[in-house]
């Protein structure tokens, strides 16, 4: 009889997961499982700093996110049919927690498989909501918050500068999510930080720490309103920052460009061609190889270099390009108005060298001015709701834009947002996919942050900011089956469904030593607990769902 396989209800052991990485790269550094360091410090040799004074970013608490990423999750996610759209075809989600819990329940399932993230974390303004940072109980801080067990006065809070550590609290906070966030992403993924001037910098360092400096891709200037008058310094900041880290070298971000315009002629038949300027914008001196005059082989005519925009080519390397007929000179066709020799490009050659990325061009750190600003997402939510409820989201265009960058080769990557507050990302996914036929993906994570009761939205029936989320995509969802006059089962191209879950204990009890006192009458009562493991509460539903969470399906 087969042994039966034990399913382990924590979260992924990522201590363990880090140590199989440095297994693979140096498996002569493990003595009985144990990493001996003095045989790492041989194997890296000088790459080893052994000084006290080191470069970094350090602050009080971060020795405790390294506690916070290790310790594991107890709970799961608990499926809510009533409140999801399409849930038995849909594999888009929407996880209602907090999300520093839902990333470690994710790690089994997701782990390397996500192509893009986007977050529009807490600018530390003084006013944001901070999520705990308490590694030991997260899980029953939230169930507190939430109302869903009794509450101790335990609360999320807002961090206001005049309470002290007021960065630190912030860093604590973001640290463990970022680094949990990059074990999700593929290898040629990548994540996009919006973020304000006043946690810019900190938010670089500790970026450059966990993703590392070289996969640093941009800092993106957005737009968000247009000049403001009485303002600190006389200086409107009218810009915010949109930071980009790469998982690895294999990222690259690109858009359709447009077409390029090729010809085809009887004496080079089969082999389409386009012209590109021969002139570069380097010097003589910069170039002397390339400060020559050049004479057409068969007319006899010069053409003087321009000793500021030098040729692209040389004298030495001249002939062979006219012999492969990559040089075209004045006269040569007369429907080409050109007063100098210009370069033949072949469709094959652009083909061959570009491969998939053949008709795609390079991301501009230079947004599109039609990506909008904070107004527009007021619109976007007005729209939609016919009440401005939520005050200054990203707009949908900007969202587009950026997964577009990142998703217009692959169309069925998934896209994460584990801020994800009214779910703009959602609904560009939603969007963008009605526009181009694509199949991508999104996963949705919100804290259902109490709304103010003053506020529109309380007004308007929404007790949390996820409330709004979920409505949102509802919404984005019904706009577009009212576009394309068709559902989801007519058009399976365009998935017009999502899961929701929700964060909650384990339906499973599960037996913590800790929290048992060593009396005879404790351990029995513990005992006679476990007798029934299940939760009485637990719908079959919810056992399948985290027993497929647990066991990284």
């Amino acid at each position: 009889m087969s042994e039966i396989k034990k399913l382990d209800l924590r979260s992924m052991d990522i201590i363990r997961e880090q140590k199989e990485i440095l297994r693979q790269l140096f498996p002569e550094v493990f003595t009985e499982s144990k990493i001996d360091f003095e045989k790492l410090k041989l194997a890296l040799g000088e790459v080893i700093e052994v000084g006290k004074e080191r470069y970094g970013i350090t602050w009080p608490g971060k020795a405790d996110c390294f506690k916070i990423i290790q310790s594991s999750s107890i709970g799961t996610l608990k499926p809510c049919r009533k409140e999801s759209v399409n849930f038995d075809t849909t594999e888009n989600l929407f996880i209602e927690g907090d999300n520093l819990e839902v990333l470690k329940l994710l790690q089994k399932s997701y782990y390397g498989k996500i192509k893009m993230i986007y977050i529009d974390p807490p600018y530390n303004t003084g006013n944001d909501f901070i999520y705990p940072d308490d590694y030991k109980d997260n899980l029953t801080t939230y169930l507190q918050y939430t109302g869903q067990v009794d509450a101790e006065g335990k609360k999320f809070s807002t961090n206001t500068d005049t309470e002290g550590r007021f960065h630190s609290k912030w860093l604590n906070m973001m640290y463990p999510r970022l680094f949990l966030a990059k074990n999700l992403l593929c290898d040629n993924g990548a994540i996009f930080i919006s973020i304000d001037d006043n946690e810019v910098s900190n938010l670089r360092k500790i970026c450059d720490e966990i993703f590392g400096e070289e996969n640093f891709v941009a800092q993106f200037p957005w737009r968000k309103r247009t000049a403001k008058s009485d303002v600190p310094f006389g200086v409107s900041q009218d810009y915010e920052w949109i930071l980009c880290y790469a998982k690895s070298s294999l990222f690259i971000a690109c858009i359709k460009g447009n077409k390029r315009k090729y010809y085809e002629t009887l004496d080079l038949p089969n082999r389409p061609w386009r012209i590109h300027d021969m002139t570069t914008q380097r010097t003589a001196e910069e170039r002397p190889n390339s400060n020559f005059t050049i004479i057409n082989p068969k007319t006899k005519h010069k053409y003087p270099v321009n000793p500021n925009a030098v040729w692209r080519i040389t004298e030495e390397t001249f002939k062979q390009f006219y012999e492969e007929n990559k040089i075209i000179f004045p006269g040569d066709y007369d429907f080409l108005n050109i007063s100098k020799p210009v370069l033949r490009y072949f469709k094959e050659d652009d083909e061959s060298k570009a491969g998939k990325m053949f008709g795609f061009t390079p991301v501009s750190t230079n947004f599109p001015k039609n990506v909008g600003m904070t107004q527009d997402g007021t619109k976007d939510i007005a729209n939609l709701f016919e009440n401005k409820i939520f005050a200054f989201p990203k707009p949908t265009s900007l969202l587009k834009h950026i997964i577009k960058s990142v998703t217009s080769i692959d169309k069925s990557a998934i896209i994460l947002d584990f801020f994800s507050g009214t779910c703009t990302a959602a609904h560009a996914v939603i969007d963008l996919n009605k526009e181009d036929g694509g199949n991508r993906k999104f996963i949705m994570v919100q804290l259902p942050e109490i709304c103010i009761e003053n506020s529109e939205a309380y007004k308007a029936g929404f007790k949390t900011i996820a409330d709004i989320g979920k409505e949102r995509i509802r919404r984005a969802i019904k706009n577009v089956e009212k576009e394309t006059n068709q559902t989801l089962f007519k058009n399976k191209k365009i998935d017009l469904g999502f899961k929701v879950f929700k964060l909650d204990k384990s339906n499973f009890k599960i037996w913590d030593a800790e929290q048992i006192s060593p009396d005879k009458t404790s351990l029995e009562k513990q005992l006679e607990l476990h007798i029934d493991h299940i939760d009485y509460k637990a719908s079959q539903d919810d056992i399948l769902y985290e027993i497929l969470l647990k066991a990284g399906v």
